[in-house]
């Protein structure tokens, strides 16, 4: 039986830090890899290189999947993204060809998922206050409030890939979680042990809240002053998501007023902030460079996944992490 063809098209550092070596010789042993790995600008320069091709693995940097592209990919079958959300290169034309998708997205959900249970824990020890005060005052400042981990109030704003591997690290913690996420049931809430409530109650409540929700047209700016503004005394706004999602103005506003609040950002609008931000200066506000997702060795992990998932493509198995047209409409429910 003829092996397949294929082609890695992703931005050259992509590749390096994707695919390791032993994924690179696994996928050798697979399929025929028929160039080598290309950027989406060098494939629009030599579109004749996918004449063949029945598989396309890539990752960030993808190109463009329309009409034109596919019109010199007569025999394109499946594509492995070994990255996040796959919006940025799927159409029509891609689901209309009936084309397989597979995304390393789920995995790519953990160590944001990990970078936000520290947040959350180190927050309820007041970690980012004391630490930065032990600095400023070169004495170790009063511990005088620290809520601490056990049986401590955590919130949740929606339960998508994130939000629920969040949940999952947060169980041997004897914690309450509020969750804000109107398509949830209460059924599914009650075997997640979680309490549902309203965006408000859940800010107003949880000494902790972490950021889950996609940023979409209905979402943008759907934090608000007010919701910061009713937080509880020391509590922590946590956002790993996208900063569109917070209105940046209102919070600093309430930062400022609101000594014992405490903010950390992976995440801002614009990124990174403006260099007049007084995100960068007000004490209260901990800015990290956008680290949740996957970096450094994290990365050969989604490459990892789409070797598995390869595998299953070639011995003609169904794909664990597919993404079907229906299914990325539904991965937009806020």
């Amino acid at each position: 039986m003829p092996r397949l063809k294929g082609i890695f098209i992703l931005h050259s550092s992509a590749y390096e830090e994707i695919y390791g070596p032993e994924v690179r010789e696994a996928i050798d042993e697979l399929i025929d890899v028929v160039a080598p790995p290309q950027t989406a600008e060098e494939i629009l320069a030599h579109p004749e290189l996918l004449r063949e091709v029945e598989v396309i693995l890539s990752g960030w940097g993808a190109p463009l999947i329309d009409e034109a592209f596919l019109a010199h990919a007569p025999c394109l079958r499946a594509i492995f993204y070994g990255a996040g959300s796959i919006r940025g290169f799927v159409t029509d034309a891609l689901w209309k060809r009936g084309i397989l998708v597979t995304s390393a997205q789920e995995v790519n959900a953990i160590p944001v998922a990990e970078y936000t249970l520290s947040a959350i824990l180190f927050s309820l020890k007041h970690g980012w206050r004391l630490a930065g005060q032990a600095r400023q005052q070169q004495r170790f400042p009063t511990r005088d409030g620290v809520p601490g981990v056990y049986g401590a109030t955590v919130g949740i704003i929606s339960l998508g890939m994130v939000g629920r591997h969040v949940r999952e690290f947060l169980r041997p913690f004897h914690l309450h979680v509020l969750v804000y996420d109107p398509y949830v049931s209460h059924t599914e809430a009650t075997e997640l042990d979680v309490s549902l409530c309203s965006l408000e109650e859940l800010f107003h409540e949880a000494q902790v809240v972490s950021l889950h929700t996609p940023l979409l047209p209905e979402t943008t700016g759907l934090i608000r002053g007010t919701h910061l503004s009713s937080m509880r005394k020391g509590s922590t706004f946590i956002n790993t998501s996208r900063g569109g999602l917070v209105r940046h103005e209102e919070l600093i506003a309430v930062l400022e007023q609101r000594s014992d609040l405490h903010a950390v950002l992976d995440v801002t609008d614009p990124e990174p902030p403006q260099p007049d931000s007084q995100l960068y200066t007000l004490p209260n506000v901990t800015l990290t460079p956008h680290i949740s997702g996957s970096l450094g060795s994290e990365r050969r992990r989604l490459g990892q996944v789409m070797l598995e998932e390869l595998q299953h493509f070639v011995a003609g198995e169904p794909l664990r992490y597919a993404i079907t047209r229906e299914r990325l409409s539904l991965m937009a429910t806020p």
